[in-house]
C-alpha cells in the first residue's frame, strides 16, 4: 500500500487548487487528500486564525493516516506544511513555491512590498482579508488564460489577516510562529523561475534551511499546481517519491 498524499493549499484558496494536480498521484496508486484549511466553507470565519491553527489541523490529519503520508504544500500552504511536518511524522515533504519560514529573508522587491502593503488596511491582523484580482492576475495566475483566471478567482475566499501577518512579517513575531522546528523527512522545494511572489532565490534558501533538494522550472511562475507545465511538476514530485522509496528498499 502506497503512502497517502496530503496536499495543502495556499492563501485565499481551497482544496480545489489541486483538482488537476492530484490526478497523476491517484493514477500512481496514492490516496490523495486535499483538505480546506480551517475557516473556509459556509458559516466559517478565518478572523483571528493563526498559522499555528492551520498547522495543528494538518498535523491532526497526518496523525489520522494509517502510515506517515507524503505532504505537499503550495505557497502559504507550503509554510503550513513545513510547520505540520515539524509536529507530526511525514514520509516526504514537497514544497511548491512555498512561503519561507521564520528567519528566511525574501530575495525580491516584490516580497518586501508584500510585507508592508497590507498595513494600508490598518490592523489587518484582526481582519479577514479579501483577495485582490489585480494582485492575483499579475503575480499568481499570470500564466493562465483570462477565462481560467477569472474562474479560479471566483472560487477564492477571504484569508486570515493574522496568518498573513505571521507569514509576511515574521521578524516582528517574538513567538517565532512560523519556525518549523526539526523536519526529519526528505524535502523537495520547487520554484518557478518567473515567480515574483516566492522567487527561486527565496525557495532555495528555504530548501537549504530544511536540508532539502531544490529544483527550478525556469519558464513557470507561482501557480505550479495548475499553470501550463504543471504535469512536469507532478512528474518531478512522483520521481522524488520513487527515488526515496528505492533508496529505502
Amino acid at each position: 500500500m502506497k503512502a497517502p498524499v496530503i496536499m495543502v493549499h495556499g492563501a485565499f484558496c481551497g482544496g480545489w487548487t489541486f483538482d488537476s494536480f492530484r490526478e497523476p498521484f491517484e493514477a500512481a496508486g496514492h490516496q490523495v487528500l486535499t483538505p480546506d484549511l480551517p475557516g473556509r466553507g459556509p458559516g466559517g470565519s478565518v478572523v483571528g486564525l493563526s498559522m499555528s491553527d492551520y498547522a495543528r489541523e494538518i498535523a491532526r490529519l497526518i496523525r489520522s493516516c494509517e502510515r506517515p503520508p507524503i505532504l505537499i504544500g503550495h505557497s502559504m500552504g507550503g509554510l503550513v506544511a513545513q510547520l505540520a511536518a515539524g509536529r507530526a511524522p511525514v514520509e516526504r515533504l514537497i514544497l511548491l513555491a512555498p512561503s519561507p519560514p521564520w528567519g528566511v529573508h525574501g530575495a525580491s522587491l516584490e516580497e518586501a512590498v508584500s510585507a508592508v502593503s497590507l498595513y494600508a488596511l490598518g490592523p489587518y491582523w484582526l481582519q479577514a482579508i479579501a483577495p485582490d484580482y489585480g494582485v492575483v492576475r499579475r503575480y499568481s495566475l499570470d500564466r493562465l488564460p483570462r477565462e481560467t483566471r477569472r474562474a479560479l478567482y471566483a472560487r477564492m475566499t477571504s484569508e486570515s489577516g493574522r496568518a498573513l501577518w505571521e507569514t509576511l512579517n515574521w521578524w516582528l513575531d517574538p513567538f517565532m510562529t512560523t519556525s518549523p522546528g526539526q523536519v526529519k523527512a526528505p524535502v523537495l522545494a520547487i520554484a518557478g523561475g518567473q515567480d515574483v511572489v516566492h522567487p527561486p532565490a527565496t525557495v532555495r534558501q528555504t530548501a537549504a534551511r530544511l536540508g532539502g533538494v531544490f529544483h527550478e522550472f525556469p519558464e513557470m511562475s507561482h501557480w505550479l499546481p495548475g499553470e501550463p507545465g504543471w504535469e512536469a511538476v507532478a512528474a518531478l514530485c512522483l520521481d522524488f517519491i520513487a527515488q526515496e522509496n528505492r533508496a529505502a528498499a
